[in-house]
């Protein structure tokens, strides 16, 4: 059985980095104290290898003390598991950066009074823990793409190096773009089955909408010549290191050109041979 416990500073990327692996096949368990951890991978390991890959999320809100997880993990790492830590980090300016985004509050922050003391403790208290990973992600300067994608590489099984996941968006242009984006395509030259009353209600994946979309001779060689392209640059993209590439499909609000061409290209890609993720951002959104 995979055992990896993810830890790390506040705003280090912990909760995104959880939710990539869940992609990936690992059941995910956050927040579980130190105590707990054991018996839970003796619970796991005699599921019948329905609990194969776990990642625990372990960090400074469960620990009073880290001498209790520390001895956990060493017990981990005797038994027959096979037991790995990950740990993530990002320089104080960044993790500043992010809470003030996000306007959530540090756990410490209450003990500390400022935030950048806050992280500065997390750091200190922390150390320990980081001593002893077998890896450690820096995401200061990661994009959201590229953290995914450096996670797939270290603990995607079958997504691992060799491998390019190509990560399908469709959006809408009102709602903004997708910040992970490194492709972007524009459909709004396509007509538009919002002013079609039977298919205003309906999005691009329901049947009717994708043959309204796909009816129309532009669609159909705009198509044409974007397989060409696709399959003419994925190589390229792979050969050059790349281990994910995220190509986001936009139209007007998102619910009907974008998801129609993007589960289009998901099904292309596919056949290519890639590993293909698809992602209607925008679609339930009014």
């Amino acid at each position: 059985m995979e055992i990896l416990i993810i830890s790390g500073l506040s705003g280090g990327g912990k909760s995104k980095a959880a939710s990539f692996l869940e992609d990936v096949g690992f059941y995910i368990v956050d927040n579980m104290p130190a105590g707990m951890i054991l018996k839970f991978a003796e619970f796991c390991a005699a599921g019948s290898g329905r609990y194969s890959r776990v990642a625990l999320v372990y960090d400074v809100r469960t620990a009073d003390s880290f001498d209790e997880f520390l001895e956990v993990l060493a017990t981990l790492r005797q038994r027959e598991y096979d037991c790995k830590l990950l740990f993530l980090e990002a320089d104080v300016g960044t993790i500043i950066k992010r809470y003030k985004e996000t306007r959530r509050r540090h756990p410490l922050q209450d003990q500390c009074g400022s935030l950048e003391e806050a992280v500065n403790r997390e750091i200190a208290m922390m150390a320990p823990v980081r001593d002893q990973a077998d890896v450690v992600v820096n995401s200061t300067t990661f994009s959201t793409a590229r953290l995914r994608g450096e996670l797939l590489r270290l603990f995607g099984g079958s997504h691992r190096a060799g491998e390019m996941l190509v990560s399908l968006v469709s959006f809408g242009f009102k709602h903004g773009l997708p910040m992970e984006a490194d492709l972007v395509l524009d459909v709004r030259f396509m007509p538009n089955p919002f002013y079609i009353d039977n298919l205003r209600n309906k999005t691009g994946l329901d049947q009717e909408v994708r043959d309204y979309v796909f009816s129309f001779r532009e669609t159909e060689q705009f198509l044409e010549k974007l397989r060409d392209l696709l399959r003419f640059v994925l190589p390229l993209y792979r050969e050059e290191g790349k281990t994910m590439l995220v190509v986001a499909v936009g139209c007007t609000g998102g619910h009907h050109r974008s998801v129609a061409v993007t589960h289009s290209l998901a099904e292309y890609i596919r056949s290519l041979g890639y590993q293909v993720t698809e992602n209607h951002r925008d679609m339930t959104r009014v």
